[in-house]
């Protein structure tokens, strides 16, 4: 049973997050496209915009993926979860947690979903399974988390300054 309760969570988090990304990457769904997505980026003063998207796009396009297919586990994982990170600080972190506020409850929620899976693996029912491949653990989670974390870093911290909002100052 826990086989099944692994593939079922891997292909509801996995095929949600690559939904997700293929709105920015072809505008499916709504989405933005890369276009739409790169301006986005741009609003939320990541510099330079254009490659950031694309990272973004693809981890959330390819992680989703490589989650819900349990293929190379834990890469989609740390994908899924840098790219949550990233989106909860930008958007959703001054907005509180309820999502109804635009908050970061959601984002949160697929988080755990995907360290979860990530320090269990992704199950027999998998194309690891399947192929019997294993990356070398605890090394690749490792290397990996210091990897994500370093990514996580650059990213915000390629951030423009927040532009000064407030009272003018007084002439006299």
């Amino acid at each position: 049973m826990a086989a099944l309760g692994l593939l079922i969570l891997r292909l509801v988090v996995g095929l949600t997050l690559a939904a997700h990304g293929s709105q920015k990457l072809f505008g499916v769904w709504g989405g933005p496209g890369m276009t739409g997505w790169t301006q986005t980026v741009q609003k939320l003063r990541i510099r330079p915009a254009q490659p950031w998207a694309w990272v973004a796009a693809l981890s959330e396009f390819g992680g989703g993926l490589l989650l819900a297919l349990g293929l190379l586990s834990p890469l989609g994982s740390l994908a899924i979860v840098g790219a949550m990170v990233v989106a909860i600080v930008t958007v959703h972190l001054s907005r509180g947690f309820w999502t109804g506020k635009g908050g970061y409850e959601f984002n949160l929620s697929l988080i755990a979903a995907a360290v979860a899976l990530a320090l269990t693996g992704p199950g027999p029912y998998s194309l690891d399974g399947a192929l019997g491949i294993r990356l070398p653990e605890p090394l690749t989670l490792l290397v990996g988390t210091v990897a994500l974390i370093a990514g996580v870093a650059v990213t915000l911290g390629t951030r423009s300054p927040q532009p000064k909002t407030g009272p003018k100052p007084q002439t006299t």
